[in-house]
């Protein structure tokens, strides 16, 4: 009899235990400390325990040896099952962006609780709560190689990037978000008086090569869903909006450059999203409280949109993506743009630095739409020098396709003579704007000596942003790579156009 008691008692420990909801470090401290590398560490294996859903897997490590967690919510075994859709959120790529990263552990806590549990009936869910934990460490926004991480995702250098890359090739996620903060302060906005107050802001995918159908959805569907949702929690909420102040400099909707967290999975078709909470660094500030429960509920509510839009989003990422690999999508692709006025005029809420107060201003230089100003057309690969080590690596990096260039039928050949070096500016920022002549390549090419890189993959029109010697998101902007370009010399990717 006392031994059944004794078992009885331990079992009723044992489900108390497990019954009870994890606390996240955060709600420990009371909201007071940001959670460490090691308290993460130990929560997340801790949560993991206490879910059938959840599976903790390291995907690489930091400069510093620290692991990346991905943390994968499913009702079945992870990727498997076709008829669900799979969904990527990864935060803290800057390391003193801590509320990101302690709104993905509130929200790791919440989609164990069994009134989410509907959620994995149709999404393959995986979070990466922190991507650069020696950032973090640190309180810092680079990583341990002095590195800005969502400036890392072309060229890929950086093994945090790479590890995040690598997973998402894996199961190739239909939709992403990438999780941030943004700042409203500045010396420009104190001295007009006013900033921004927003708890979130949503940013969408800008880069005109991606298909308008997808920017549509995420524009017209997805971002008032985002809004309504935050709303109804009592969270304000506006759509990504850098720039300004109004009058000073105009206000745009985020960048269209491929080398961020957004743009780069974007690219590849994926229905892509930035996230960014308002952080804390001035006497305005939302406490830590509310900034990690707002970034958690903005996350949770792409969840809920992405549940209720599964099909339609599943085939329409399907559709097009399956244009990049067949080679049948678009045939010019654009390696230069700007951001252009549609004649809208955008009304701003703002608060007041001197009385605090909420208010409305009218803003006229108001640039929400991306347009080209160059396109090429899109040629059937690329022949990258072996010799070009540093281009090599790339194409390794990137996981890129390679064909036998071998096995082409009679391809004509191009290549660019870099006749002079311009510059142009890009977003406030001044870059090389090569003056390129092109011209039929006449000699012989032994298939040894290069790389062939087709275009038709999903990666088809990274491939021609990042190769292309006129583009302004391209290789040759990066301090690695700029060498390649030469005046008076030939750039040495030659364009293989279609047989």
């Amino acid at each position: 009899m006392k031994t059944v008691c004794f078992l009885l008692i331990n079992f009723l420990l044992v489900f108390r235990l497990f019954a009870q909801p994890l606390t996240t470090p955060l709600e420990k401290s009371n909201y007071q400390k940001v959670t460490s590398y090691d308290q993460l560490t130990s929560f997340v294996q801790q949560l993991a325990k206490k879910s059938e859903l959840l599976k903790v897997e390291t995907i690489g490590q930091s400069v510093q040896g620290r692991n990346l967690y991905v943390l994968k919510f499913s009702s079945s075994e992870f990727g498997k099952d076709k008829l669900k859709i799979r969904v990527l959120f990864f935060a803290q790529q800057h390391g003193n962006e801590q509320s990101g990263k302690e709104g993905a552990l509130l929200l790791a806590q919440a989609l164990c609780k069994p009134e989410n549990r509907r959620l994995f009936d149709r999404i393959d869910f995986a979070l990466v709560p922190q991507v650069n934990p020696d950032g973090s460490e640190a309180n810092k926004r680079r990583n341990g190689h002095d590195a800005d991480l969502n400036r890392n995702h072309l060229i890929l250098t950086e093994p945090e990037t790479m590890a995040l890359h690598r997973f998402f090739d894996r199961y190739r996620f239909e939709v992403s978000m990438d999780v941030h903060e943004y700042s409203p302060y500045g010396e420009d906005w104190e001295k007009y008086g006013y900033r921004k107050n927003f708890h979130e802001t949503l940013g969408t995918t800008t880069n005109p090569n991606i298909p308008e159908e997808i920017r549509t959805l995420s524009e017209t569907e997805a971002l008032p869903f985002f809004r309504k949702y935050l709303a109804e929690r009592n969270f304000s909420s506006f759509e990504y909006s850098p720039g300004g102040p109004p009058e000073v400099d105009y206000i745009r909707h985020s960048t269209y450059d491929i080398n961020d967290g957004r743009q780069s999975l974007g690219i590849q078709n994926t229905l892509s999203f930035i996230q960014e909470g308002m952080n804390g660094d001035d006497m305005f500030a939302e406490n830590l409280e509310n900034r990690a429960k707002g970034q958690m509920n903005g996350m949770l509510a792409i969840l809920e949109f992405v549940y209720d839009h599964k099909n339609e989003i599943n085939k329409l990422v399907k559709t097009e993506r399956e244009k990049l690999i067949s080679g049948k999508a678009t045939p010019q692709v654009s390696i230069q743009c700007d951001h252009f006025s549609n004649g809208q005029k955008l009304a701003l809420p703002l608060v007041s630095y001197h009385t605090k107060a909420d208010t409305e201003v009218v803003v006229n230089d108001y640039r929400p739409v991306v347009k080209s100003i160059c396109d090429v057309p899109k040629p059937a690969g690329y022949l990258i020098p072996r010799r070009q080590t540093e281009l090599v690596g790339w194409v390794n990096r990137q996981s890129l396709t390679v064909g036998d260039f071998g096995k082409l039928k009679n391809p004509k050949i191009e290549q660019y003579t870099i006749s002079r070096i311009d510059s142009i500016d890009f977003e406030r920022d001044i870059i090389v704007n090569p003056a390129v002549e092109k011209k039929e390549f006449t000699g012989r090419i032994d298939a040894a000596d290069y790389i062939y890189v087709p275009t038709a993959q999903l990666k088809g029109n990274l491939v021609v942003i990042a190769l292309e010697p006129k583009s302004m998101l391209g290789l040759v902007t990066y301090k690695q790579y700029e060498h390649l370009l030469k005046v008076g010399e030939v750039f040495p990717v030659l364009r293989v156009e279609k047989e």
